[in-house]
């Protein structure tokens, strides 16, 4: 948000927060599309999609003959193999065979947790909580950094303004001038970008790893490590062999069925029809869940309210639309990954709520209840010394009062009155 906010203040009269925020999305796009592509693990190697669905080989040859059922089109299904990693054959197989280590390092923790506790839901709840632990000063420092941007922001539009003035024209000398000042203040404007694409990251690798690691009847060969077995779970699964003595591959070898819902699957409660291109939207309470949590966790970073502020107005908008993106998902992502989005957002709250307190979650729908006014959290915000004060650009601009004073010294008094033109003579 801070880079954001940084680009808005180029000028007065025409901001370039749109131009950020859609570099910013392009960039989270590659990064997925990167992402998907190596944690593609079992894409050539695996089909979790679930039991056969019934065409034999026989049926589907083009060889057998006599059969009016015979054609060319029907292809059987392939069965689910063993995960295991991809081998560098190809340029896309070779970028999943670089992202491999991301993918089982996320899935050996996992499995290990299971391991552990015996219960699929703790294992991705403390899954989760190590990846925050492990990235805690990480986001600390974003949210330091945001309230430090925010409280320079009534200073910033008095020096963007005066910027202006004095650089008419000259982009590259106000964004100079910007960049001084933030280091003589001793804040960085971009210093939270990396971890809100972290965690953004994130959400790709978790993603194939419930998806596919869960759902795989086989994933022996992801909990070995240099040949050494590093998870003390059999797969396949002793409890899921036929009559036959063949493993059902139908079954993943972990339990991902908690309380009736499916973890590696989508939970929804109804489809809701939208009436757009015959469009359905699955409704999950998960994703209902995970979107309430995240527009309290966005709200409680919300800057104070001020008129003619693009980078205020563009933070309530994505306060509104990120939950709203949740909530459609809700169909079409597995339950595992709102059990992740929820506990994230839940630790990230707690997080905020011991470093800037309520924020600005109060007032909601008029109640202010006594306990959130005048709360002072555990571990506040502190604004750093000024480095250098005095020597930027920036802090040579002129105040109201001091352009006042200046205009009124150049203002020379009249010394020679002309008489009035009554009482002249002629």
């Amino acid at each position: 948000m801070a880079t954001t906010r940084f680009a808005s203040m180029n000028t007065p009269k025409r901001t370039s927060t749109p131009r950020a925020r859609w570099i910013a999305i392009g960039l989270f796009v590659a990064l997925i599309a990167l992402a998907v592509v190596a944690c593609g693990t079992a894409g050539t190697n695996t089909n979790s999609s679930g039991p056969s669905t019934g065409v034999t080989a026989s049926a589907a040859s083009p060889g057998t003959s006599g059969s009016p059922a015979a054609s060319p089109s029907l292809k059987p299904t392939p069965e689910p193999e063993p995960l295991a990693p991809t081998k560098p054959a190809d340029p896309i197989s070779f970028l999943s065979w670089v992202f491999t280590p991301i993918f089982q390092g996320l899935f050996i923790l996992l499995a290990g947790m299971y391991a552990l506790t015996g219960n699929v839901l703790l294992a991705i709840v403390l899954l989760t909580l190590i990846i925050r632990l492990l990235t805690i000063k990480l986001s600390a420092r974003q949210l330091v950094s945001q309230q430090r941007m925010q409280r320079l922001q009534p200073e910033l539009k008095v020096l963007q303004k005066e910027l202006q003035r004095r650089y008419k024209g000259d982009r590259m000398a106000v964004n100079q001038a910007q960049q001084e000042f933030y280091k003589e203040r001793g804040v960085s404007p971009t210093a939270g970008c990396l971890p809100s694409v972290l965690q953004m990251g994130m959400l790709i690798p978790m993603y194939s790893v419930i998806r596919i690691g869960l759902t795989n009847y086989d994933p022996s060969a992801m909990l070995n490590v240099f040949g050494v077995k590093v998870v003390p779970l059999t797969c396949p699964n002793p409890a899921h062999f036929l009559a036959n003595g063949q493993p059902d591959k139908a079954l993943p070898c972990i339990n991902t069925i908690i309380a009736g819902v499916d973890m590696g699957k989508e939970q929804v409660l109804f489809n809701l029809p939208l009436g757009l291109f015959g469009w359905v939207l699955g409704v999950s309470a998960l994703a209902l869940i995970a979107a309430a949590l995240q527009m309290i966790q966005s709200r409680m970073m919300m800057p104070p309210p001020a008129e003619n502020d693009p980078s205020a107005s563009t933070q309530r908008s994505m306060m509104i639309f990120m939950p709203l993106i949740s909530v459609a998902y809700g169909g079409i992502l597995p339950a595992g990954l709102f059990i992740y989005w929820i506990v994230t957002s839940l630790f990230s709250i707690v997080q905020q709520f011991l470093i800037i307190g309520w924020g600005a979650l109060f007032p909601i729908f008029g109640w202010n209840p006594g306990f959130a006014r005048n709360y002072t959290p555990r571990f506040p915000v502190t604004m750093p010394e000024p480095v250098d004060a005095g020597k930027s650009l920036a802090a040579t601009r002129y105040k109201p009062e001091e352009r006042a004073a200046s205009a009124a010294s150049t203002v020379r008094p009249n010394t020679h009155r002309r008489s009035s033109r009554r009482g002249r003579r002629r």
